[in-house]
């Protein structure tokens, strides 16, 4: 069964840009607990978005997978209780 959760992705290392391999996803700002309200953000066919709330810039890129990111690391996967 696929993983249908939305991916999560965080900017804790403060890069100018962080590219993904989604379009729909959930912005955190930081990890827990500094984190800010998760935001969806869709970018549409517009290949990059800023988070209203941390002012990160999110790019497309379409060689990455779904829980990929550039720098390695800012996706979010929560511990399983």
């Amino acid at each position: 069964m696929a993983d249908s959760r939305v991916p999560h992705f965080h900017n804790d290392a403060g890069a100018p840009v962080v590219t993904i391999g989604v379009t729909e996803f959930m912005c955190m700002g930081a990890r827990p607990p500094l984190d800010h309200p998760h935001v969806f953000l869709d970018m549409g066919t517009d290949g990059e978005i800023i988070c209203p709330y941390c002012s990160t810039l999110y790019r497309f890129d379409e060689t990455l997978g779904p829980r990929d990111s550039m720098p390695e690391g800012a996706a979010y996967e929560p511990i399983a209780a």
